[in-house]
C-alpha cells in the first residue's frame, strides 16, 4: 500500500497536524489511544481521508515471554476502530524477569535491543507468528535505536532483519535515525545494514531528531532533523522507493511551520536521491516475503535462556545489580541514566501535578527513587509509588506542599495517607528484607 509522506500524530501537535498541507496519512502511538474511543482530531483527519496507523510500544515481541493477549486484543481493537491497513512494533524487548526466571518482573520503560543471535531469532519469530495471528491487519516491525551491544552476536542487523522476514513475512518500518544513532553510537555502517536487508519488505520509514552529547547520539524524537539522518534516507531512496516516509516528534514541539520545513526537507530528498529512469530497470522488481514452513515451537531451553540473559540485563540497568559479563560498563551506565531520565520524564507527562507540587526537587527526589525502586507496571502506578515513597520518607519538607502531595495520592490511590505507623513498618520490613 502506498502511504505518501506523514507525520506522527501526537494531541500536543494535533491542531498543527491538521493544518498541515500535503499530509497523506499520520502515525498514533497505540497504547495513548483508548480502544473504542479516538479523539476528535483522529476523527476529523479520517473524514479527511487521511490513513491512520497504530504504532506500538509495548508488545515486547523481543521478550522471552509469549507476547500477552490482552495487549495483543487491544492492539487489534485499536486497528479495527482506526480502519487501519497496518500496525505497526518494535524489534526490542521492554520487560523481564517473571515465572521464566522466578523473579520479580521488571519495567525497562522503553524499547532495548535483542541481542542478534539465533536463539534470540527464534524467540522473536514465534512470538512475531504469534502476534501476525491475533492481528486483523498486517504488522510490520521497526528497528530500534542503541546505546549498547551484546556480546557474542551472530548476526549483523541487516542479516538479522533479513532472516527475520525470511521466516515469518513481517513487514519492515526502517527507522534511518536510528540507524545513524546506531552509527555513531555502535560504529554500525549504515549503508552496509542497507546492503544487507530485503528491502522490498519496508512498509515505511521513519525520519526523526536526535543530538550527540560527549560522543553518544541520543535519539531524542525532540530535535530538528539533522543531515546526518538525511543521508541515510537518501541512501535507502537510492535502492527503493519506500511506500512511505513519516516524521517523527514526541517532544519540545515546534511551531508547524517548523514541522512543514521538516516535511519539506524530506520530500527534497527523496526526490534528489530517487535513481534515474535509466538506472531504473536494472533494479530488481520487488518480491513480496512469504514466510518459509512454520518450525514449531521454540524449546522451552530457548526461552529459559533468553529470559536469563534479558534478565541480568535489565535488572543491571534499573535496579543496580552487577553488570553481566562482557557488557561495556561505561556505556550500561548511560543507558541506565538514560532511563532513569525517561522515566521521571513520563511521570511528569502523566502526573503533571507532582512536578507541580514539589518544584525544582521533583527530578532529583525522582531519581534518587528510581534508582532503588524499579518500574514494575505502568508510568500511572509509578508515578503513585513515588508519592508514597515520598511521603513515607517524611517528604516533601514544606508543610503545605505535604499535605498537597497527601491529597493527591489519597484521591488517585484510593487508600488513606501513610502514616507514621505504616512508615515505620515498612521501613522496619525493608531492613530485614536487606539481611
Amino acid at each position: 500500500m502506498e502511504l505518501g509522506i506523514g507525520i506522527g500524530w501526537r494531541p500536543e501537535i494535533a491542531a498543527e497536524v491538521e493544518s498541515l498541507s500535503g499530509i497523506d496519512w499520520v502515525e498514533a502511538v497505540a497504547e495513548n489511544l483508548c480502544a473504542d474511543h479516538l479523539p476528535d482530531s483522529l476523527v476529523r483527519l479520517r473524514e479527511r481521508g487521511v490513513t491512520v496507523v497504530p504504532h506500538g510500544v509495548a508488545l515486547g515481541l523481543g521478550g522471552a515471554d509469549r507476547p500477552d493477549p490482552d495487549r495483543l486484543a487491544g492492539l487489534a481493537a485499536r486497528a479495527e476502530l482506526l480502519g487501519a491497513p497496518l500496525v505497526t512494533e518494535h524489534i526490542a524487548f521492554v520487560r523481564a524477569g517473571g515465572p521464566l526466571t522466578a523473579s520479580p518482573r521488571l519495567e525497562a520503560g522503553h524499547l532495548l535491543p535483542v541481542p542478534r543471535t539465533w536463539d534470540a531469532l527464534d524467540v522473536l519469530c514465534e512470538n512475531v507468528r504469534i502476534a501476525q495471528d491475533s492481528l486483523p491487519v498486517p504488522l510490520a516491525l521497526e528497528n530500534i535505536a542503541a546505546l549498547i551491544t551484546w556480546p557474542g552476536e551472530e548476526l549483523t542487523e541487516g542479516q538479522f532483519l533479513a532472516e527475520l522476514v525470511e521466516r515469518t513475512g513481517v513487514r519492515l518500518l526502517i527507522d534511518v535515525a536510528n540507524l545513524h544513532t546506531n552509527h555513531v553510537n555502535l560504529g554500525q555502517d549504515p549503508a552496509k545494514a542497507l546492503d544487507e536487508l530485503p528491502v522490498e519488505a519496508i512498509a515505511y520509514v521513519h525520519v526523526a531528531g536526535g543530538v550527540e552529547k560527549n560522543g553518544v547520539w541520543h535519539d531524542t524524537h525532540a530535535h530538528p532533523v539533522s543531515e546526518p539522518v538525511l543521508e541515510v534516507l537518501a541512501e535507502l531512496r537510492s535502492r527503493v522507493d519506500p511506500p512511505g516516509v513519516l516524521l517523527e516528534r514526541d517532544d519540545a514541539f515546534p511551531p508547524g511551520a517548523e514541522l512543514a520545513g521538516e516535511l519539506d526537507a524530506i520530500r527534497a530528498t527523496l526526490r534528489k536521491a530517487a535513481p534515474s529512469a535509466d538506472a531504473e530497470p536494472d533494479r530488481a522488481a520487488p518480491r513480496k516475503a512469504v514466510p518459509s514452513t512454520d518450525p514449531g515451537p521454540v524449546p522451552a531451553g530457548t526461552r529459559d535462556r533468553t529470559a536469563v540473559a534479558q534478565t541480568a540485563l535489565l535488572s543491571a540497568l534499573v535496579a543496580g545489580t552487577p553488570a553481566p559479563e562482557g557488557f561495556d560498563h561505561r556505556r550500561l551506565r548511560v543507558q541506565s541514566r538514560a532511563l532513569a531520565a525517561k522515566r521521571a520524564d513520563v511521570v511528569a507527562k502523566v502526573a503533571p501535578e507532582l512536578p507541580g507540587i514539589l518544584g525544582d526537587g521533583y527530578r532529583a527526589a525522582f531519581l534518587a527513587y528510581a534508582g532503588s525502586r524499579p518500574m514494575s507496571g505502568g508510568y500511572r502506578r509509578d508515578a503513585l509509588d513515588f508519592a508514597e515513597h515520598v511521603l513515607i520518607a517524611g517528604g516533601p519538607a514544606d508543610p503545605v506542599a505535604r499535605r498537597r502531595l497527601t491529597y493527591w495520592w489519597q484521591d488517585r490511590s484510593g487508600a488513606r495517607p501513610p502514616r507514621r505507623t505504616t512508615r515505620l513498618v515498612r521501613a522496619a520490613r525493608a531492613v530485614l528484607a536487606g539481611k
